[in-house]
């Protein structure tokens, strides 16, 4: 029988890390939100070996230990499942527990998210993630879209909201803020997450390294969208491209 658990606030084993590369306080789980957080990680694993369309609900429901029935009272199809998997990677990185949304300071928020992204973009299971999409994309264009919505593009409107609010806050100026949102997670993912999709190279960023890149980005996205000395109040952001 499972059991109210003790997990990280994103549902991983692997904590996040603030600027000071101390790692994130713990929440209490219930019972049923470990169970469905349990069917998401067997369904991730089975889509990561058989692809998407060749994978069926009983196919995970098996694998998990349960039955079908108990499968559909937490997801309602297979699509609702891997909107799932990719939304909670997404709230990893920007979700409401992040500095973004407790509108840190922008080397803070801008530092949780890129240390996150750039941790998890070269993992090898969201390489995976990426190729299974990438590869089902030509045959279920709707597939793709769910990964959009609930992935790299959740990430994308928070971020562009974190950076309109702290321009009219004056910590920053983005009269363009999607754009600069745009630009930073380019920034971050760079070169990185092409490597990991092609296997190149061999081996993974250390530790010191993401946070060297991270930084890197962050001071290059400063210099260009830093608050101006003559910015003597809150000023405006369109959030126009």
């Amino acid at each position: 029988m499972l059991r109210e658990s003790i997990i990280d606030r994103d549902g991983m084993k692997q904590k996040p890390l603030n600027q000071n590369g101390e790692p994130k306080s713990v929440r209490r789980v219930p019972r049923g939100d470990v169970r469905r957080m349990e069917l998401a990680d067997v369904a991730e694993q089975v889509f990561l070996e058989r692809g998407f369309a060749n994978t069926t609900m009983q196919m995970i429901a098996s694998r998990a230990g349960g039955s079908k029935e108990t499968l559909y009272r937490h997801f309602a199809s297979k699509e609702a499942l891997f909107a799932e998997i990719v939304g909670r990677k997404a709230a990893r990185i920007s979700g409401p527990e992040s500095a973004l949304a407790r509108d840190g300071t922008p080397e803070e928020a801008l530092f949780e998210l890129g240390h996150t992204l750039l941790s998890l973009m070269t993992r090898s299971d969201t390489s995976s993630l990426f190729r299974v999409v990438v590869a089902e994309a030509p045959r279920s264009p709707e597939l793709a879209a769910i990964f959009y919505a609930h992935g790299p593009g959740v990430t994308l409107q928070r971020l562009t909201d974190y950076l309109r609010a702290a321009t009219r806050r004056g910590d920053l100026h983005c009269q363009q803020p999607l754009r600069a949102a745009k630009l930073f997670l380019g920034a971050v993912v760079a070169q990185h997450h092409l490597y990991s999709l092609i296997g190149q190279p061999p081996a993974p960023l250390s530790e010191a390294e993401i946070r060297e890149h991270v930084r890197a980005a962050i001071a290059m996205f400063l210099a260009r969208y830093g608050p101006r000395p003559e910015q003597g109040k809150p000023g405006s952001a369109d959030g126009s491209d």
